[in-house]
């Protein structure tokens, strides 16, 4: 399939740039096999089933984007280039030094056994330069003072389209989830922050089940498909774990009549990944870089919350993959009509999965 068959026009105004309040207040579009229906989130207790389980990520995100000067000896630190750093993969540490894999802006200033020099004293050596713009990054310090040392001078990794120069105050909370707690994170798991203690407490009076997983989102998600051939694209791999015990759940789940509802696309791809032919989830604890396009055979998601995406996206790929391409360009346009709120910030879809798409 070609670039071009995901593309759609997308007026800018349609761009949330902050959230609702409260959240379970944004609208809904509910997507099944024979029309469009125009609902809330709140609405989702009353669109699922007994007995249904919905699937949540608890990443939380960390302040992943750091703004450092390149350093060079003899120099001061605050005589060399500027350099915007997004870290995006936490690696092994090793030799007492904390590693990342990170993008780095202007990158071509930057070679392997470069210094990046922070504020305070904090700083770190570029390793190796890969393809777009990517390096590893090794931080002489432990975990646990790396980790400061961010709370301290990262700031929140909004995404391109949020349009402001530094993410605000109010992003650190409206840009976790309900969810959140595992750290490692640089985007959030967006149709999560539709959720509120309310709407979980409607969910299990409705007798809808809840699991966790963890998927820790990368600032891959950014980057655009640059290939007309979509299957050239490579997606980054990022770090994913389901516990035995929510392996468990899920397989009882379906095997009592349940549906599995993941939200949001990183419970889903982590599902597939970890997925057997026959639907059954194994537990997991790796890398996933699944790249899902239409005529992919889903093995474990019945249904999809999700938020609307930007054109010609991987994540557009994907809940084209699911729902139909056809069938999603069509509810994209009505969204678009009735003044749907897009990407990160925006309004919400639940998705019945199409047993024909494309």
């Amino acid at each position: 399939m070609q670039l071009s068959d995901f593309d759609f026009p997308l007026p800018p105004e349609r761009i949330a740039q902050h959230p609702i309040e409260p959240r379970d207040a944004a609208r809904l579009l509910h997507v099944t096999a024979e029309a469009l229906h125009d609902r809330g989130v709140r609405d989702v207790p009353k669109l699922l089933r007994p007995g249904d389980l919905m699937v949540v990520n608890d990443t939380k995100v960390i302040p992943a984007r750091l703004t450092g000067r390149l350093r060079r000896p003899g120099s001061a630190p605050e005589e060399g280039a500027k350099i915007e750093l997004t870290l995006h993969m936490r690696l092994d540490s090793a030799d007492g030094a904390c590693r990342w894999r990170a993008f780095a802006r202007p990158a071509k200033k930057l070679e392997a056994g470069s210094d990046i020099a922070f504020k305070a004293g904090f700083l770190c050596r570029v390793e190796a330069k890969h393809e777009a713009g990517e390096v590893t990054l090794a931080f002489p310090m432990s975990d646990e003072a790396f980790a400061r040392a961010l709370a301290e001078q990262g700031s929140m990794p909004l995404p391109p389209y949020i349009k402001r120069k530094a993410a605000e105050a109010s992003d650190h909370h409206d840009y976790q989830t309900v969810f959140a707690d595992k750290e490692g994170a640089v985007a959030a798991p967006t149709a999560g922050l539709h959720f509120t203690p309310a709407l979980l407490a409607a969910l299990e009076e409705a007798g809808i089940g809840l699991a966790r997983l963890t998927l820790h989102v990368g600032a891959g998600t950014f980057l655009p498909v640059k290939t007309e051939d979509v299957s050239r694209h490579r997606m980054h791999s990022e770090i994913g774990i389901i516990e035995e015990e929510t392996a468990n759940r899920i397989n009882q789940a379906r095997a009592a009549g349940g549906r599995i509802v993941a939200v949001g696309t990183t419970p889903l791809r982590l599902l597939e990944s970890a997925a057997e032919d026959d639907g059954q989830v194994k537990p997991f604890h790796g890398e996933t870089d699944l790249f899902i396009l239409p005529g992919y055979r889903f093995k474990a998601i019945d249904l999809l919350v999700t938020n609307f995406h930007l054109p010609k996206s991987t994540l557009f790929m994907l809940v084209s993959a699911f729902s139909g391409l056809d069938r999603m360009k069509t509810a994209y346009a009505h969204a678009i009509e009735e003044r749907y709120r897009f990407f990160s910030y925006g309004d919400a879809c639940l998705l019945e999965r199409s047993e024909s798409a494309p």
